[in-house]
């Protein structure tokens, strides 16, 4: 592996996978094979207007390039006057179609950047106008990036954060990548199993259901994975959204998906901690339940697991998906696990 540094930020380069090829270079010569790198660049347009820095931390932005060569936006909170070899950088993955600017997950990141923990904060291949067209196996590479990018940086302790439809992307990176320097993981507004949350709660129509997989399952076949079905797939609130035949087989498919959290948390070999906001009203009360059982279950590998409710009196709603009124106990409840964990 090689590292080579960049003049726009300390440490910030080109962490790259090099193989040696038989080729018309020098004998022994080794090529570059795939890459994985990033690079500082200009505070994006359009983030929050509170999406700034506490006293005692700074904040700045990277541009990634995954080892496929998909781009990855992301954020770095990082603590003034610590090291990276003395801090834990959390690294987070937002929700279905949002980004780096997601609540919890800023609010999270910028509360704990001024206790001495730094947070990388990325936009998926399945951000924004990208809803639902991403495949699920493919979001492994965007937090492989961002892995990389924390450990060029000097990171040697990090702690993995996924929201909503992250939790399952850092659930699937967890447990199928033991890398030392992974030392917990977060989990806020998990749920159990998404195919069958999108069949039995989103989609609620067996016809519909079964239109969506034939198609998929035909546009697979005609090399057509990434295209756009011609049905629009049933969605939170009553909405339809456009969605691609990779996106419904790997995510939504009960019979192809890999999405299913039950699956996937007994295989983490970390420390977890699951986080709820009482007033949640797209993740069911059972659901952090069913990841609890499985995690509980035996020959599980899970080191510990903790469930915590964030107490919220305001009525179920999307709002408390994100924990809106619940920021400040989100951010003292995660601290004080990490605390715990001697993180």
């Amino acid at each position: 592996m090689k590292l080579h540094s960049h003049s726009l930020l300390p440490h910030v380069g080109l962490f790259l996978l090099v193989a040696a090829v038989n080729c018309a270079s020098p004998a022994g010569a080794a090529q570059v094979a795939a890459s994985i790198e990033f690079d500082a660049v200009p505070r994006p347009a359009g983030l929050p207007e509170e999406m700034q820095p506490l006293p005692g931390a700074s904040l700045k932005f990277l541009a990634i390039k995954a080892i496929d060569g998909s781009k990855i936006d992301a954020a770095l909170w990082q603590p003034d006057n610590v090291p990276p070899s003395r801090a834990t950088m959390i690294v987070q993955v937002h929700g279905s179609g949002s980004n780096l600017a997601e609540l919890p997950l800023r609010a999270v990141a910028r509360g704990l950047s001024a206790k001495g923990y730094a947070a990388l904060t990325i936009s998926t291949r399945g951000h924004d106008e990208y809803l639902n067209t991403d495949n699920f196996l493919d979001v492994r590479k965007d937090i492989e990036a961002a892995v990389a990018t924390a450990k060029a940086l000097g990171y040697t302790s990090i702690v993995l954060h996924g929201h909503s439809l992250g939790t399952i992307q850092v659930e699937y990176y967890a447990a199928t990548n033991w890398d030392p320097a992974i030392k917990a993981a977060i989990l806020t507004g998990p749920f159990a199993r998404l195919p069958w949350k999108s069949r039995n709660i989103l989609i609620q129509n067996e016809d519909t259901y079964g239109k969506l997989g034939a198609a998929a399952r035909n546009a697979l076949t005609a090399g057509k994975a990434g295209d756009v079905l011609p049905m629009r797939m049933p969605y939170l609130g009553g909405r339809q959204t456009a969605v691609t035949a990779q996106h419904f087989l790997t995510y939504r498919d009960e019979q192809a998906s890999a999405a299913d959290g039950t699956y996937w948390i007994s295989r983490i070999p970390l420390p977890i901690i699951l986080l709820r906001d009482e007033a949640d009203g797209v993740i069911l009360p059972f659901e952090p339940h069913m990841l609890l059982s499985a995690a509980h279950a035996e020959g599980s590998l899970v080191q510990s697991i903790t469930y915590m409710v964030v107490p919220d009196q305001h009525p179920p709603s999307a709002a408390g998906h994100v924990f809106t009124d619940n920021t400040q106990p989100l951010i003292d409840a995660v601290a004080a696990w990490l605390a715990e964990q001697h993180l």
